[in-house]
């Protein structure tokens, strides 16, 4: 699977960006997917996952902030950031996580997010 983001971009304090990944096949069988990020001298970590069947999960730092969804029908796997930060300043990276007898993970080019204070 590879899998494209795309949306990023420079915004103020305050402001909304909504990231996309674009996946190069159908999602419908891959069970979980989700966005992470890597802040400056900072390790990767979560942002949001949502599963096959619609289940999400948020870091607490995003939480009531951002939104992510899926369109199995587009391949396609959005995340809606709002009231964004200086500290979600990070490059974003779309994952696909697929579990059958091994599970396989996908990792797609990051896209930058600049929040300026």
């Amino acid at each position: 699977v590879q899998l494209q983001a795309s949306g990023g971009g420079l915004v103020q304090a305050g402001g909304s960006l909504r990231l996309s990944c674009a996946a190069s096949r159908s999602i419908l069988n891959i069970n979980t997917m989700g966005w992470y990020r890597q802040g400056p001298g900072n390790q990767r970590e979560l942002v949001a996952t949502i599963t096959n069947s619609g289940s999400t999960n948020y870091a607490d730092s995003v939480k009531g902030r951002f939104t992510i969804s899926r369109d199995n029908d587009k391949s396609t796997v959005s995340l809606q950031m709002n009231s964004l930060k200086p500290e979600d300043t990070a490059v974003y990276y779309c994952k696909a996580r697929l579990v059958g007898i091994l599970v396989s993970e996908y990792w797609g080019r990051g896209t930058l997010v600049t929040v300026s204070s």
